[in-house]
C-alpha cells in the first residue's frame, strides 16, 4: 500500500513538472516563465524527497536543501534583472 502511495506521488509530480515545462515554452510573459523555473525546483524537490522516503535513505537531504537554496537564489537573481537589467548593482563615484 505504501508503495502505490509513492508511485502516485511521484506520479503526480512528473505531470506537474511536464506541465511546467509547457509554462516555461508558452509563457506568455518572463515573468510566467520566471515563476514557472522556481516551480520546477521545488517540484524536484518534492521528487528527491518521494525518493529519499522510498529508499529509506538520508542521503538525499543535502540535495534537498542545496536545490532549495539554488532555486531561492535563481528566483532572486532573475527578478533583481527583470527590475534593474543587472543582478549586482554598482555605486560610481563620479
Amino acid at each position: 500500500m505504501f508503495d502505490t502511495i509513492m508511485l502516485i506521488a511521484m506520479f503526480l509530480l512528473t505531470v506537474s513538472l511536464l506541465l511546467t515545462l509547457y509554462r516555461i515554452i508558452k509563457g506568455p510573459t518572463v515573468h510566467d516563465r520566471i515563476l514557472a523555473l522556481d516551480s520546477i525546483g521545488y517540484i524536484v524537490i518534492g521528487i528527491v524527497a518521494v525518493l529519499s522516503i522510498q529508499l529509506d535513505s538520508h542521503a538525499y537531504l543535502e540535495t534537498i536543501l542545496l536545490i532549495g537554496i539554488l532555486a531561492f537564489l535563481s528566483t532572486i537573481a532573475l527578478s533583481r534583472y527583470m527590475e534593474r537589467g543587472v543582478v549586482i548593482g554598482r555605486k560610481r563615484n563620479d
